[in-house]
């Protein structure tokens, strides 16, 4: 790939490539846009293949932080890293640190935490380094395991979807078809039991299934089965790129409305289900709790302020609706334009021109 004709179309702002020959680090860290703030997200430690997956990934990530957290509300602006290495083998204290160091060269444009193959312990040997660090040990003023907190606003956005599909945000009674049970899921379930919803529930490990059907007597399906049972909302919390070709035709629910990433398998496949009159709850969108939590911490966290703002998710939703109902487009669409709206005013509010003899700042 030309690296720079990418950057120059998607609008990246700095790829950074991070080596120390010590302790084994390899790391790219990507900065796609600061008009909100400084760029925040996680660091991904993966075997990539080779250098190309990396830097293809570590793009595609931090562009897509930018969208989440601009459509969060949040005055921060998106980037990724990645550490090219297997997790199981490759970790030490050395590695992190000098990681770190990278970090702290960037000056603050550049904000991490955890992501796929890094830990809260990870983040700690970071913050050794580096201030610009979330997601460390409670003892460092950080709001601990995400989880719950992510869980909470996807539950928030299902609600405000289910009051586009059925005219009320009850989901009492409501039938929930939820694909996944780990820890997001679990603790999103825990809600939904609360509120006297019936879960269906699937997962590859048996465990999660057996707690959930304990917990808050769910009933298990296969992980097949669970595209085609019949219900009001699927709630997808595992894998990416599962509402495709083939579990399209099999969809009875009203809603989609997980915690998964990446759902959508091609962009194809978000114009058939809003075709179809499903409403789909944006994945980046509904899911931005973690995010917000973790955002929450460069204040000095305070978990009633990050609850009440992740509680917006709700309104988020809504109004994603409002733009897909204005425009006439599919609702993953209408996500990406009220993250574009906003990013373009803030950047027009920073634009300066000279006008009547005033000079004004330009960013």
């Amino acid at each position: 790939m030309n690296i720079f004709d990418y950057m120059q179309k998607y609008d990246y702002e700095q790829l950074v490539f991070c080596q120390d020959e010590n302790s084994g680090l390899k790391a790219i860290i990507c900065i796609h846009d600061t008009t909100l703030g400084p760029a925040l997200g996680g660091t991904r430690m993966w075997p990539y293949k080779t250098e190309e997956e990396a830097i293809v990934d570590v793009l595609r990530l931090g562009r897509g932080m930018t969208y989440k957290n601009a459509a969060a509300g949040l005055n921060i602006g998106g980037g990724k890293a990645v550490i090219i290495g297997d997790p199981r083998e490759h970790k030490s204290e050395e590695l992190f640190r000098a990681f770190g160091r990278y970090i702290q060269g960037l000056n603050g444009r550049y904000i991490t935490a955890e992501d796929v193959g890094t830990t809260v312990a990870d983040m700690d040997m970071i913050h050794l380094e580096t201030d610009f660090v979330t997601g460390v040990s409670p003892a460092f003023g950080s709001s601990g395991n995400p989880s719950p907190v992510t869980a909470y606003g996807v539950y928030r956005g299902m609600k405000a979807a289910a009051k586009l599909a059925f005219g009320s945000d009850s989901l009492s009674g409501r039938v929930i078809a939820v694909q996944g049970v780990g820890n997001v899921a679990y603790n999103l379930c825990r809600h939904l039991h609360e509120e006297g919803a019936h879960l269906i529930v699937t997962d590859i490990n048996q465990e999660n299934i057996d707690r959930a059907v304990n917990d808050f007597g769910a009933k298990a399906v296969g992980v097949n089965e669970i595209f085609g049972v019949e219900c009001d909302i699927f709630s997808p919390c595992a894998l990416g790129a599962i509402i495709n070709d083939d579990t399209i035709p099999l969809f009875k629910a009203k809603v989609i409305a997980g915690a998964a990433n990446n759902q959508l398998k091609e962009e194809k496949h978000g114009d058939q289900i809003h075709e179809m009159g499903l409403i789909y709850a944006p994945d980046y969108v509904i899911n931005a709790g973690g995010v917000i939590n973790v955002a929450d911490e460069l204040q000095g966290y305070n978990r009633e302020r990050a609850l009440k703002k992740v509680e917006t998710i709700y309104d988020n939703i809504l109004k994603i609706y409002e733009i897909a109902e204005r425009d006439g487009m599919a609702s993953y669409k209408a996500a990406d334009r009220m993250a574009e709206e906003r990013i373009a005013s803030v950047a027009r509010s920073r634009n300066t021109f000279l006008q009547n003899g005033k000079t004004v700042y330009k960013r």
